[in-house]
C-alpha cells in the first residue's frame, strides 16, 4: 500500500514550495515515518494531497531521485531506498572525512581574495548583483603528505571567511557553523596527470595521476554556496559511491 504525506506547506515563507516538500519527506525518511522500501502514491496523488501543481511536486520528486533518497522502477513506482544508500551519499569534505577517520589534517591557504569574480563563476554560483566571492587556494596534508590541492568560490553573502579560519577549519565546517544547511551537490569525478606545479606541491613527480573532483554544492533554500575545482594524489586518495537499480 502507498504511503501517503503529511506535510506542513507554508505559502508565505521564502522557501520554494518543492523545497518545503523535499524537506518534508528528508524529514519524514530521516525519522523512520517513511521506512526503506515505502512506496510512495504517484505524483497527481501526491499534488491533490498537498494542493500543490503537479509540476511542483514532480520537481521535488526529481530532486529527491537525484540526491539518492528516492528511486523509480517501472512496474513498481516511487520507493524510498535503502537507508545504506543515503549514508554513502552523505555530502561531505576532505576534512570530514580525514577527522572522522581519526587522522588530524592541515592546511596551508595559498591564495586568499574576496570581491568581484568573472562570469563563469558567477554563471554556476548564480549570483544576483552586488554578491562577492571569497577565492582561495589551499593545500590539504596530513602529517608531512600533502593529499589534495583544492581551488574554492564562496559566495560571500551567506559567511565571512578568512585565511586563518581557513588554516584551522574545514571550509564545510565554518559554512555550517555560519547556518548553511548542506542539502545536495552536483559533482564531477575524472583523472588527470600533474603538472609541474601541481606535482612540486603534491611532492609528486610530473606526469603521476591525480585524481580530480568538481563540486557545486547546494543549501536548503536552493542556494549554489560554493563551487571548487579539487585535484588528489591517486595514490592516496579515492572516491567510493554506492549505485542503485533504476
Amino acid at each position: 500500500m502507498a504511503t501517503s504525506l503529511n506535510i506542513p506547506i507554508d505559502r508565505s515563507s521564502p522557501v520554494p514550495l518543492y523545497h518545503q516538500v523535499v524537506q518534508g519527506i528528508e524529514g519524514m525518511i530521516r525519522t523512520g515515518a517513511l521506512e526503506p522500501g515505502s512506496k510512495l502514491e504517484n505524483e497527481i496523488e501526491l499534488a491533490a494531497q498537498l494542493n500543490l501543481s503537479r509540476p511542483t511536486m514532480r520537481k521535488a520528486m526529481d530532486e529527491l531521485v537525484r540526491a539518492g533518497l528516492l528511486v523509480r522502477k517501472r512496474g513498481v513506482g516511487t520507493q524510498v531506498v535503502a537507508s545504506q544508500v543515503r549514508r554513502h551519499l552523505e555530502l561531505s569534505s576532505l576534512y570530514d572525512d580525514l577527522s572522522r577517520g581519526g587522522q588530524k589534517p592541515t592546511t596551508r591557504v595559498l591564495a586568499f581574495s574576496h570581491g568581484p569574480i568573472e562570469d563563469e563563476i558567477a554563471d554556476t554560483l548564480q549570483l544576483l548583483p552586488g554578491v562577492g566571492v571569497y577565492h582561495f587556494t589551499r593545500l590539504r596534508s596530513v602529517g608531512e603528505k600533502p593529499l589534495a590541492l583544492m581551488e574554492n568560490w564562496v559566495r560571500d553573502d551567506i559567511a565571512e571567511l578568512t585565511e586563518e579560519g581557513l588554516r584551522q577549519r574545514g571550509m564545510y565546517q565554518i559554512l555550517r557553523e555560519a547556518g548553511v544547511n548542506f542539502r545536495l551537490a552536483n559533482q564531477r569525478i575524472g583523472a588527470t596527470v600533474a603538472d609541474d606545479y601541481q606535482a612540486e606541491l603534491l611532492q609528486t613527480t610530473p606526469g603521476s595521476a591525480l585524481v580530480t573532483m568538481e563540486r557545486t554544492a547546494v543549501d536548503d533554500t536552493g542556494r549554489n554556496v560554493e563551487t571548487g575545482r579539487h585535484v588528489y594524489r591517486a595514490d592516496s586518495y579515492s572516491f567510493e559511491m554506492t549505485l542503485v537499480q533504476r
